[in-house]
């Protein structure tokens, strides 16, 4: 089984060579799924699906491979105005088209070719042991794809399931063999091509009706030892591009947020508040809980003035700063031309421009305070607290932010909103509260206390990172520094027990991914997702998945400073 960062590095390997072949540079993966700029790409056939539990990384390449030539040689437009409306007849259809671009790989391109042939027989491979091939509707979609990727891809069946199909094949070579020896003269062609595969799709279509009724008698009469006859996996495929795919942070599409006219909205604010941490938690318990981080701290053996010298050399800029006289070359120092007559060998008289890094950047680092976080809070606190003091070393200023709600389901909000009658789409219903643990005008030093208050655990309960993303920037905006970096962590989606149940289950997260492509799209502020135990690419286009559940180490930085510089753009 993968780890969510291993399964990130195989996406953001995949999405790099999905873009050198199509030349299509808003092509990402963002959430297990490819999406182009802010939209999924419709997956099509069967076979481009994936399982990190399953599959390797060559399937995950074969896969990607047949995206990119589904991308370049298929025309969309022209493929979802023949798409039939009937699930089997749209597999069918989807299988026909997937396999056509596929044997129009080009033929410098070997590799390409190879990674196709082990992703589709692996998939073959998966359906037969999965005994989907035992009863008749199984047998006749696996015949069907053994003979359309034989016939165009000039391959033999798979030799392991060959004598499995032999019946099978014989009974449809007099249906449908005109039309397969058509696939390969015409695939060049989609619009004659896909006349053919709709024929073909319709006979199948046929043909599994009028099976599907036999077929139920006779698992109805034999229960014990039917073999399993759910294709839904097979067979449920997106055909429009309007789905998303199912995440690991969660996502989904709310109604009521793409519905209402003003989009995302709030029912009060009068309840929202911004505190220091400090103010949370009295003084003697305080400095018990800043002890005890910094006991955490040091038995991690992070080498903090390496980061500092990394994030230095990441973060600041090189300048002018002042001069340097007495050199033996550079600029004629004017000051220094009497020696000529003095000393005829003096050589320093000469002056160069002195050059250091200095840094004009503000580093946010925004918690995600949500009851969740409770059993990550420990490796979380270490991670800013070291990152806060190697910034600080590397003349970069940092705050660190926090959000949570002021209650548990919706507190003063929820019964103002029930005292009215409980309107319909309220909006948000719970009172903010957004906690400063250190601000970016305070040294490491003065805020370490306030620090230490990410351990205290009930001040963590729900989570609105919509709103707390806003909140961020809107402080980070009214500050002097030119470069302005953003780094959000959170182990999961919005969750607002009463806002969910007042409007639906995803409506904060259609806020959240509207307010970091709002964002990215302005590129006003750095933006960066940082998930502690899965994927945040589904909210940020460049994000980083974190495991914490062992001690961290200097990897977990090094990690995170490729992600800074760019070298794990999603």
């Amino acid at each position: 089984m993968k780890t969510e960062r291993q399964q990130q590095r195989v996406e953001e390997l995949c999405g790099a060579c999905i873009r050198a072949l199509t030349g299509q540079h808003d092509l990402r993966y963002r959430g297990r799924r490819l999406h182009k700029g802010l939209r999924p790409v419709p997956l099509g056939a069967a076979h481009l699906r994936t399982d990190p539990e399953r599959d390797d990384f060559k399937s995950y390449r074969g896969a990607a491979d047949g995206l990119a030539l589904r991308l370049q040689y298929s025309d969309s437009e022209l493929h979802h105005r023949l798409l039939p409306e009937r699930a089997v007849q749209r597999f069918v259809f989807e299988l026909m088209e997937q396999l056509r671009v596929e044997s129009l790989v080009p033929g410098q391109l070997p590799g390409m070719k190879r990674n196709l042939h082990y992703r589709f027989t692996q998939w073959c491979l998966a359906f037969y042991q999965s005994r989907l091939t035992e009863n008749q509707t199984g047998i006749l979609i696996y015949t069907l794809a053994q003979l359309t990727w034989s016939r165009l891809g000039n391959y033999p069946v798979l030799e392991e399931t060959e004598d499995v199909i032999e019946a099978t094949r014989f009974h449809l070579t007099p249906l449908i063999g005109h039309q397969l020896a058509a696939l390969r003269r015409t695939r060049e062609d989609q619009l004659t091509y896909s006349q053919h595969a709709l024929s073909i799709a319709r006979t199948m279509d046929q043909l599994l009706a009028g099976q599907s009724a036999s077929e139920s008698e006779q698992q109805e009469s034999d229960h014990d030892e039917a073999a399993p006859s759910d294709l839904s996996r097979f067979l449920d495929l997106e055909s429009d591009g309007e789905l998303e795919a199912m995440t690991v942070a969660g996502v989904g599409e709310s109604k009521v947020f793409r519905e209402a006219p003003s989009g995302y909205r709030v029912f009060t604010t009068k309840h929202d508040r911004e505190v220091s941490a400090v103010s949370l938690v009295r003084e003697a318990y305080l400095k018990t809980l800043r002890l005890k981080l910094d006991a955490l701290i040091r038995g991690q053996g992070i080498n903090i003035p390496r980061l500092a010298r990394r994030l230095s050399m990441l973060l600041a800029d090189t300048r002018l700063t002042d001069w340097k006289d007495g050199e033996e070359e550079g600029y004629v120092d004017g000051r220094r031309l009497s020696r000529l007559v003095t000393a005829p060998g003096e050589r320093r008289l000469f002056r160069r421009q002195a050059h250091r890094l200095q840094a004009d950047c503000l580093v946010s680092i925004l918690i995600d305070c949500s009851g969740s976080m409770k059993n990550q809070i420990e490796p979380v606190a270490i991670l800013v607290d070291v990152l806060s003091r190697a910034l600080e070393q590397a003349g970069v200023n940092s705050e660190i932010l926090g959000h949570t709600t002021g209650a548990w389901n919706g507190g003063k909000c929820q019964r103002e909103w029930m005292s009215l009658g409980r309107p319909s789409h309220p909006g948000r219903l719970n009172e903010l509260c957004h906690v400063v643990y250190k601000a970016a005008d305070n040294s490491w030093r003065r805020a370490r206390s306030g620090i230490g208050a990410l351990l205290k655990p009930d001040l963590f309960r729900e989570g609105i990172d919509g709103e707390a993303v806003e909140w961020a920037c809107w402080r980070m905006i009214g500050r002097p520094e030119k470069r302005r970096t953003l780094i959000v962590i959170s182990d999961g989606c919005p969750m607002d027990t009463a806002t969910g149940l007042a409007n639906d289950k995803h409506y904060l997260d259609n806020h959240l991914k509207q307010v970091t492509a709002r964002l990215e799209q302005s590129r006003d502020i750095e933006l960066y997702g940082l998930g502690v135990g899965l994927d945040l690419s589904a909210f940020y286009t460049n994000s980083l998945a974190l495991d914490l559940s062992k001690a961290l180490s200097n990897q977990v930085f090094d990690e995170i400073l490729q992600l800074l510089a760019g070298r794990h753009h999603r």
